[in-house]
């Protein structure tokens, strides 16, 4: 049995709840006891309970501590209204549950890792470079560049499903400048349907990983600024190594976005896999990428020079 352990932070006066697993044996500490903490967060309209907890028990298992936290708006997590996705509410959340992490009793806040897969996975670019002391990024099937990402999901939809969610849109917007709830959207669907999403990967993979807080819909306001949103642009900013894993079948995330951040990064270790974007979480696929994850964290979240780690007790 793994250590799970429910926790919360404010980020920006609202509560984000989350989920605290102290890693087992000494592997990562340094002298002093102290271990690294992996802050983990999903993609778009994800929430916790949705994949994410294996990866953190396994992290858990390896010695290292993780937090998994929702989003504001999200699952656990407070907010109003629900199911709002905002790109600079979800960095600050990022930034706070870093902070938290820092205080962390056994965590030592000079090797916090930040770790966020699809729409999380372009995230922790932007949320590295303006911390500027984390120690490591782990981008998982990452979306870098909205500009190809929605192009590519505006032709999937078809030109009648999206319209619609272009009205959507702006219906939104003025719901949100009025108070009132999200005028929201599928965030996945069957192709063709009007969604975010609508690869024929999308449903199936989402509802095989899906959790009982998560629900099938994002305000549709994101639709409008979505196509801007290029945090892949941003990795050349990076003060820290990056592990960006690259699902080479992605229907979702636009793989050549992915290898262009990489090429940016001074320091960027990539992996690839024939796989669709919903396949990491799952199977062969995951227990892949958990041991690359591992392997990239054992030479990059390590006692620091000259404070090497305690034998390990497991």
């Amino acid at each position: 049995m793994f250590d799970i352990r429910e926790v919360s932070f404010y980020s920006d006066g609202v509560r984000c709840a989350g989920k605290h697993l102290p890693g087992a044996g000494r592997a990562f500490a340094d002298p002093a006891g102290r271990r690294p903490c992996v802050v983990m967060a999903h993609g778009f309209g994800g929430t916790a309970d949705c994949g994410l907890l294996p990866f953190a028990e396994r992290f858990a298992d390896a010695g290292l501590d993780s937090l998994v936290f929702d989003y504001r708006h999200f699952g656990a997590s407070g907010g109003e209204p629900r199911q709002l996705l905002s790109i600079r509410r979800q960095h600050e959340d990022y930034a706070a549950a870093i902070d938290f992490a820092r205080s962390l009793d056994g965590v030592d806040p000079e090797r916090i890792v930040v770790w966020g897969s699809s729409y999380a996975g372009g995230h922790v670019v932007p949320v590295a470079v303006a911390d500027g002391r984390v120690a490591a990024v782990i981008s998982q099937v990452p979306a870098m560049d909205g500009v190809p990402a929605t192009i590519n999901a505006l032709r999937r939809a078809g030109p009648s499903a999206s319209v619609k969610l272009m009205g959507l849109a702006l219906r939104d917007v003025i719901a949100g400048r009025r108070g009132g709830d999200v005028v929201g959207a599928p965030a996945v669907g069957p192709p063709g349907t009007l969604a975010f999403m609508s690869t024929p990967d999308a449903e199936p993979g989402m509802l095989a990983v899906a959790g009982p807080t998560w629900r099938n819909e994002v305000g549709a306001r994101i639709a409008l600024s979505a196509g801007m949103y290029r945090p892949g642009l941003l990795a050349d900013r990076l003060t820290c190594p990056i592990l960006i894993q690259i699902a080479a079948l992605d229907s979702v995330a636009p793989v050549a976005a992915a290898r262009r951040a990489a090429e940016r990064a001074p320091d960027a270790e990539v992996r690839t896999y024939p796989i669709g974007h919903f396949d990491i979480y799952l199977g062969a696929p995951f227990e892949q990428a958990i041991s690359d994850q591992l392997s990239f964290l054992a030479r990059h979240a390590r006692a620091r020079a000259g404070e090497p780690a305690l034998a390990s007790s497991r």
